[in-house]
């Protein structure tokens, strides 16, 4: 690691740097501001600080993963969606600490809160994108904020990771709808019958379509973490608040146990009836 000091002469700083200098710690660990003088805000600010870095180490991990599969890199984008999957078991292990958290403690500190509420995350909302979940909607609580804005609807128009499996497919040989290939990527994915006739054709001949197969199975170890993640946010929000509305305005619990209807890759869920 090089910088300039004040002459403007390069200073190597590789045999002296710190521990501390290399992972930014005086930054990290001056980010814990509580805002009351509650023991448990500490807890509450450092779950969801930490559960921000996993998530914006998914990010990284499936950004990759969908250049990777598009590049026909079948192999590289398995690696990296692994690493998807076992931070997704980290994330969900969180609340399991922040439920030590108990109704009263919480009431303590809460109102301090205002409108910030987990609901505006906006890693998990670019996490949704980059899983093919596209609500315009959304776009609307981040309009103060141009510059983050931006970086969405960036997000928000990209290929998710489904659709450049679906274009693998396609890419394959199979009779995927045409609609499919380079649709509007705005658009959340619905189940289609050509999909799930290809999916099934590539489970009924596995050593045939080994990768795609392999593919397949790590995109459900992805969905199923998912899912159990929102589990664990939807009973841990119950255990602490109830049914009370969030701090952002949202339904809370409610809206927690709708999202869990929701799939990604609906087709690998539903070939699992007929094989």
């Amino acid at each position: 690691m090089k910088e300039n000091n004040e002459n403007g002469i390069h200073t190597d700083f590789t045999n002296n740097m710190t521990y501390g200098e290399y992972l930014k710690l005086d930054q990290i660990l001056s980010g814990q501001q509580r805002l009351s003088d509650h023991h448990d805000e500490m807890l509450f600010i450092i779950i969801h600080q930490v559960s921000e870095l996993w998530m914006k180490l998914i990010l990284h991990e499936l950004h990759a993963a969908v250049d990777s599969i598009d590049k026909g890199d079948f192999q590289t984008s398995f690696k990296q969606l692994a690493r998807v999957s076992k931070t997704q078991s980290q994330i969900i292990q969180a609340w399991d600490v922040l439920s030590t958290l108990t109704p009263s403690e919480y009431m303590e500190f809460r109102d301090k809160l205002g409108q910030a509420s987990g609901f505006q995350s906006y890693q998990y909302r670019m996490i949704e994108f980059a899983l093919g979940y596209k609500t315009d909607h959304v776009l609307k609580i981040y309009q103060k904020d141009p510059v983050l804005l931006e970086q969405l609807t960036e997000a928000y128009k990209r290929p998710g990771l489904y659709d450049v499996a679906i274009n693998s497919l396609a890419n394959t040989g199979f009779a995927i709808n045409p609609d499919l290939v380079n649709r509007d990527y705005t658009q959340t994915y619905t189940a289609d019958e050509s999909v799930k006739k290809a999916w099934l054709t590539v489970y009924h001949n596995i050593e045939k379509y080994w990768d795609l197969y392999q593919l397949a199975e790590k995109l459900v170890d992805i969905e199923d973490w998912l899912q159990q993640w929102r589990f664990r946010h939807m009973k841990t929000v119950e255990r602490i608040i109830g049914f009370k509305r969030g701090t952002g305005g949202s339904s809370g619990v409610g809206y927690l146990k709708g999202v869990l209807e929701h799939r990604f890759f609906p087709e690998l869920w539903d070939i699992r009836t007929e094989l």
